[in-house]
């Protein structure tokens, strides 16, 4: 992958990306609502599966080139790990709504943060410790333990979010060893294969209508990946991270406008500071880089 470092084009494809991931998002939401979230995830991936196939057959070598690996116990391990976080999240979706969800899931670059010292062994400083402690403090603003309102379903994107910086963190340990390609290659083999696996049993019959909304998720699914490839070819991954955060804004806007969800002014706290503290992780990242 040769690095081109345009700024401008990386910044627009991230937010580009963000469009089409929020999308995903909502309908994945309407989807699991009215179906068995193992086969909604299950179709997705299929056509994920069939995505990375043809990227592999066209690039340098072919799909065993691709599929070549000296650690395909880490490669299986990331692929389901995902397959479960996806789950997660959008069983997630269904019982809490897209914003809350959505909320509490994006201060999963602080658990990277913080886990990075145990799973990769980084020295993680003070400030960051710092930064992951306000982080924690807006996603309690957030869930408001102890205030006898206190949802118990709001523990899902939690753990989603904890799945996914796990997750994150195998992606570079795999990368010690392996390329992108390999990597994204076995992320959507594995993760076709362990949700065949489960899906498969809970297979209900699909409206028309609703295959047209399966198949808008399955193209926004790889568009989105797509995206994101092309983001991280065009600029360094510390300039345009920080654009990632526009997924929620365009969540919330999706979610008030076609779901009539509510925006409440601890979400609206909470993000704030998990915003701002993952900015600033982000930053302390690039400043030692």
């Amino acid at each position: 992958m040769t690095q081109k470092n345009n700024i401008p084009a990386g910044i627009a494809l991230m937010i580009g990306a963000t469009i089409v991931f929020a999308l995903q998002d909502g309908i994945s939401r309407h989807l699991a609502g009215t179906y068995n979230t193992y086969m909604v995830v299950m179709i997705r991936y299929w056509f994920f599966a069939a995505f990375v196939v043809a990227l592999a057959a066209r690039s340098s070598g072919g799909i065993a080139a691709a599929a070549r690996t000296r650690q395909p116990g880490l490669q299986i391990l990331r692929g389901l790990l995902l397959a479960g976080e996806i789950c997660v999240a959008v069983y997630g979706f269904t019982v809490l709504g897209l914003i809350e969800s959505q909320a509490v899931f994006i201060c999963y670059p602080l658990l990277v943060a913080a886990l990075s010292g145990p799973v990769l062994g980084e020295k993680v400083g003070w400030r960051r410790w710092a930064a992951i402690g306000v982080g924690c403090i807006g996603v309690l603003i957030i869930l408001q333990p102890g205030m006898g309102v206190f949802n118990p379903w709001a523990i899902i994107p939690l753990i989603s979010a904890f799945m996914f910086a796990l997750y994150g963190l195998l992606t570079r340990y795999a990368a010690r060893q392996d390329s992108t390609a390999t990597s994204f290659f076995w992320t959507g083999v594995v993760g076709a294969v362990g949700m065949t696996a489960i899906g498969m049993w809970f297979w209900e019959p699909m409206v028309p209508r609703d295959w047209g909304w399966m198949a808008l998720l399955c193209v926004t699914g790889a568009t989105g990946h797509w995206l994101l490839i092309k983001c991280y070819e065009m600029a360094e991954a510390s300039a345009v991270q920080p654009f990632a955060y526009f997924h929620l804004m365009w969540t919330a806007i999706l979610a008030i406008t076609i779901f009539g969800e509510t925006l409440r002014l601890a979400v609206i706290v909470g993000t704030v500071l998990i915003v701002s503290a993952g900015l600033f992780t982000l930053w302390r990242e690039r400043q030692q880089g």
